[in-house]
């Protein structure tokens, strides 16, 4: 198994990629800390992975509020003794909203879940990382990382700022033992559009020609699977760069 015996955080695990992730790292032998937000739905991805045979802990966690992340990391290394892996996943998506329609309060939480608490959670995990010259963080960003008009401003800000975290923190830590890299999906079957609360509709008006290119919509398995690439040593020398997975949709 890939990963026999390595220590994960999974944020944002209760569904969606996050769920199929954490699944997939328990099946290849991870120690898995299933954080969420909905405790009930981290309870049940920890055991599911437990009745595959696998081991792994529910942590209630709010990515937002500092304290949260502070006592996720605190968890892992006070349950399995270390940390190793570091899967950034949790994230909220806008209504769509240009700039224009954008209020603060909707952007400050967008940037507070989406790109605040990698870097919290990244500064959290170093200091273990840098002292056993070893570790691994992978953020999930998005196609609107890579691109202006997969979503609203705020969200496809969020997740820009997510892919330069990556890579400045990727080759920051290089020469410590330490890989940082990203995913970009593109549009997958997860519940991320639970988090709307509306649509606006001269934003989805003016991104609407772009899904119509989009190839197919993808499975949480099929994040799960780069995730797996980039937690293991099959990914050894992929540092500080983002891997899309869209199905060819940014292509075009």
């Amino acid at each position: 198994m890939g990963l026999q015996d390595q220590v994960a955080v999974v944020t944002g695990a209760a569904s969606g990629m996050g769920k199929a992730i954490a699944i997939l790292y328990g099946k290849e032998g991870a120690k898995v800390v299933v954080s969420d937000i909905n405790l009930e739905g981290a309870n049940l991805t920890a055991e599911e992975i437990k009745s595959n045979g696998g081991n792994a802990v529910a942590v209630s966690a709010n990515v937002a509020k500092e304290e949260d992340i502070q006592k996720l990391i605190d968890t892992a290394v006070s349950t399995y003794g270390t940390l190793d892996i570091l899967v950034n996943n949790a994230g909220i998506m806008d209504n769509f909203e240009p700039a224009g329609d954008i209020e603060d309060e909707k952007w400050e939480r967008i940037f507070a879940i989406n790109t605040t608490s990698v870097m919290r959670a990244t500064r959290k995990a170093l200091p273990i990382f840098l002292e056993k010259e070893k570790g691994v963080i992978i953020n999930v960003a998005s196609a609107g990382g890579l691109q202006g008009a997969r979503a609203g401003a705020a969200y496809t800000a969020s997740k820009h700022a997510v892919v330069g975290f990556t890579k400045n923190t990727g080759y920051m830590y290089a020469q410590k033992g330490i890989r940082c890299n990203a995913i970009a999906p593109g549009g997958v079957e997860t519940n991320i559009s639970h988090s709307m609360t509306g649509v606006n509709h001269f934003g989805m008006e003016r991104i609407q020609p772009g899904l119509g290119v989009n190839p197919r919509v993808g499975k949480p398995d099929d994040i799960a699977s780069v995730a797996l690439f980039l937690a293991s040593d099959d990914s050894s020398f992929v540092n500080g760069t983002v891997i899309t997975a869209d199905a060819g949709w940014t292509a075009y």
